[in-house]
């Protein structure tokens, strides 16, 4: 059945459209005019659906603990809530033997119909030891090839991204792993600049959550934050809640980074059990003691970052949905409304509250 609303104002993720109405059918965007605008039923805005890629659990559940299809579910149900139809379930440092599990349970959701699931974000074990962060210590290590490739092979078709420490994996490792269609994330790196600067001049593309666990910037050691601010291509993720990046802090990248800079939630869940005991301390998560993830949705970054880094409401929505869909440069998820494309939309109130979900994959 057609499905017709009315939005004061609306963006593509292009460019804002006001006093419009989308028709929607077989979920699909039919048109986007000015005719039949029902003042009265109006919302004030609706935006593209946002994308999350990189949150590790919820409702109680960690992949890394419970590697099954219904905790990945829960996964999706937290995104939804938050507005991100999109999602990459992420684990922190691990055995290959949780890896492996958490690739089982990729396999079986999208084998079970499954939806929103881009694929597996794996983050860590191959990082620095130096830039461990809440990670564990033990289960760190610098790859050898056949690892790489034994992983690579099971992994075929559920693996998305993996976030490794460049200056402890060999060329040969990144380029075997990009050659598998597998995004390559620099994270908790300890790389100097040049270090750094070069591996993202060799084709890294991306960056994980921007000041945390990688060398600083300092004035006679730019590091890797350093080498990000100043490359012309190179992206990064940031986790916008205010703990792990001072708000002035993402109004200074943002500055410099522009449409290289995207959010992910780096969301975690409260549990008891496993090597990654996150407990809910305000309003954010710790892990003994250390800042261990957020308890942010997509939609509170981007109400974080209207609010408290001074951002147009297009520009936060842009870096939830635009930016995050272009480094995946996956078609079916453009995070922008189109004619003729899957309508995946947010229904959003004058003060950035979700009011309705209309997701299509």
């Amino acid at each position: 059945m057609p499905q017709t609303l009315s939005a004061k104002s609306l963006f593509t993720g292009t460019n804002w459209l006001h006093n419009v109405v989308i028709k929607i059918e077989n979920g699909m965007v039919v048109s986007i005019d000015q005719n039949e605008f029902d003042e009265t039923s109006a919302v004030p805005f609706i935006v593209p659906a946002f994308i999350d890629l990189q949150l590790y659990g919820a409702g109680g559940k960690l992949l890394s603990e419970f590697p099954e299809k219904t905790t990945i579910e829960k996964i999706h149900q937290y995104c939804l809530s938050g507005g991100a139809a999109f999602f990459q379930p992420t684990i922190a440092s691990q055995s290959n033997e949780v890896i492996y599990a958490a690739i089982d349970a990729v396999k079986a959701y999208k084998a079970n119909g499954g939806k929103g699931c881009i694929g597996l974000h794996i983050e860590g074990p191959w990082i620095n030891v130096h830039k461990k962060g809440a990670h564990d210590e033990a289960v760190i290590h610098a790859p050898d090839i056949q690892e790489v490739r034994s992983v690579l092979a099971y992994g075929q078709d559920a693996i998305s991204m993996i976030t490794l420490a460049p200056e402890i994996c060999t060329p040969e490792i990144i380029n075997t792993i990009q050659q598998a269609g597998v995004v390559v994330s620099a994270g908790h790196t300890n790389a100097s600049y040049a270090t750094a600067m070069q591996f993202f001049n060799d084709g890294i593309p991306v960056a994980t959550h921007l000041f945390n666990a990688m060398s600083p910037l300092q004035h006679r050691a730019p590091g890797v934050v350093g080498a990000l601010l100043n490359h012309p291509t190179a992206m990064s993720s940031i986790v916008a809640d205010g703990y792990h990046v001072d708000f002035a802090a993402i109004q200074i990248a943002k500055k410099i980074m522009g449409d290289r800079l995207f959010c992910i939630t780096d969301a975690v869940t409260a549990t008891s059990t496993g090597l990654y005991q996150h407990q809910l301390v305000g309003d954010k998560f710790e892990s003994a003691g250390t800042l261990s993830g957020s308890a942010l949705t997509q939609l509170k970054s981007v109400q974080n970052l209207v609010h408290h880094v001074g951002l147009t409401l297009d520009e936060a929505v842009k870096m939830c949905s635009v930016y995050p869909a272009r480094l995946m440069s996956h078609k079916q998820i453009g995070g922008t409304i189109e004619i003729n494309k899957n309508a995946n939309l947010l229904l959003l109130s004058a003060e950035l509250a979700l009011i309705n979900t209309v997701i299509n994959y």
